[in-house]
């Protein structure tokens, strides 16, 4: 079993007429989610206009947590609670940062996924040092560092970042010929 971060994400999409108890329903998951230990966020991301496919993320410290959280009966009573909010669902574990990006083969080129992060990133540390700097100030570099990393990591993964890949999708995911010549292989992103 894995011991990095896995993120579990499940695609549903909503029934007719049934868009306001499957948004109750999904957030219920996230929070019975939250009792598991292992557990280290989720999220729900709307469709965008025009589509009904939800997504929504969970995100465990390994393969271990995330499997007893999946097998457990508050989880399976979940489901079946929910069984008649969505047309039809998928479901994707990835790792690390590519969720963030979708799906494999869909995923845009390393250098995009860089700067969208950067885009997301740069803003929110530059207001941080800005606002809480002084404060942070009369601390050495290590705990500033700590305590400066744990309060913006955060707000990155479960805010910022999404915001920015949600924001810069259609360039993310526009075809970008120059940059990725046709010799390049998935594996080299």
């Amino acid at each position: 079993m894995s011991t990095s971060p896995v993120t579990l994400m499940v695609a549903r999409r909503v029934a007719h007429g049934r868009y306001q108890e499957l948004i109750a329903w999904l957030h219920e998951g996230e929070q019975l989610a939250t009792d598991f230990p292992g557990y280290l966020g989720s999220g729900v991301l709307a469709p965008p206009p025009g589509d009904d496919e939800f997504q929504i993320i969970f995100r465990f410290a390994d393969e271990a947590t995330m499997h007893a959280w999946e097998h457990s009966a508050s989880r399976r009573s979940w489901l079946v609670r929910g069984s008649g909010l969505f047309a039809k669902n998928s479901v994707h574990r990835v790792r690390g940062m590519d969720g963030w990006f979708g799906t494999v083969g869909q995923r845009p080129p390393r250098w995009k996924q860089a700067v969208a992060i950067w885009l997301a990133f740069f803003p929110v540390s530059l207001i941080f040092n800005y606002v809480l700097g002084p404060l942070l100030a009369q601390f050495d570099l290590l705990p500033r560092i700590m305590i400066s990393t744990l309060m913006l990591t955060p707000l990155m993964v479960f805010w910022f970042i999404p915001l920015s890949t949600h924001l810069l999708s259609g360039w993310l995911n526009s075809s970008t010929p120059a940059a990725a010549p046709p010799a390049e292989s998935a594996s080299t992103r």
